[in-house]
């Protein structure tokens, strides 16, 4: 069964479907990291049914976004979704395997690639019991350096790679972004509240950058009090006329 939701009040809509992993707060947090300025060229891996481009669209209309995923039925529903919210001139989607991206795109077209990727190696974690959310919480399809060798090959020079992970496997994913080519350049941990520990971390490198990075303060998903925090709010465009 489809679920149709708008972004905010009179925003645009995304789609989800039961049988495909159902999109969650991580896509919506990894939107606010890059700096989007208007003409970027935009490559969403592993994309499912687009609604991390969407994102990225409501927040900077003028880009030009391309998904790819390795799921028909989440690209059938990802085209669905940019027909409904007409944006085809803007929003394109591609099935593709990420370990082959060479063979359906040319080296150095992207300024910038986003990932909300599997968090989990093969066999550890919770294992899912149909092959679509299998694929989307495993590396079963694409492992994380397969990814990030992925984001290097589209990117061009200079280009940003943002992406969400697990903070338990921070060293995995500096260590596949410098293997790739790619420079850790900004780091922010995801916490409920200021004293608990890390639930996420957003973190971006860039194609051929130079040493340094820089750790931002966390974002804090709470007040003290519990309650969504300003931040949380804004991302998820909660508070705003239509």
């Amino acid at each position: 069964m489809e679920h149709w939701e708008a972004l905010k009040p009179g925003g645009l809509r995304f789609v989800w479907e039961d049988g495909l992993f159902r999109p969650g707060t991580d896509s919506f947090l990894l939107s606010s990291l890059p700096r989007l300025t208007a003409g970027l060229r935009v490559c969403d891996l592993g994309c499912g049914t687009g609604l991390l481009g969407l994102l990225l669209l409501q927040r900077q209309p003028d880009l030009h976004v391309t998904g790819v995923d390795i799921q028909p039925r989440a690209i059938a529903l990802a085209e669905k979704a940019a027909v409904e919210n007409g944006l085809t001139d803007r929003l394109m989607f591609q099935c593709a395997d990420l370990r082959q991206i060479r063979h359906g795109f040319p080296t150095g077209r992207f300024d910038l690639a986003v990932c909300n990727p599997p968090y989990y190696p093969p066999g550890s974690g919770k294992t899912a019991a149909d092959a679509s959310r299998r694929i989307a919480r495993s590396e079963t399809e694409a492992s994380l350096t397969d990814i990030c060798a992925a984001a290097a090959y589209l990117l061009r020079w200079g280009g940003k790679f943002c992406l969400v992970h697990k903070p338990e496997r921070l060293a995995d994913v500096i260590c596949a972004l410098r293997d790739a080519g790619m420079e850790p350049k900004q780091l922010r941990f995801v916490q409920n509240r200021a004293e608990t520990a890390p639930s996420l971390l957003l973190i971006e490198g860039c194609r051929g950058g130079r040493p340094g990075l820089v750790t931002k303060p966390p974002l804090l998903l709470q007040t003290d009090g519990g309650a969504p925090s300003a931040e949380l709010n804004a991302i998820y465009f909660r508070n705003q006329e239509v």
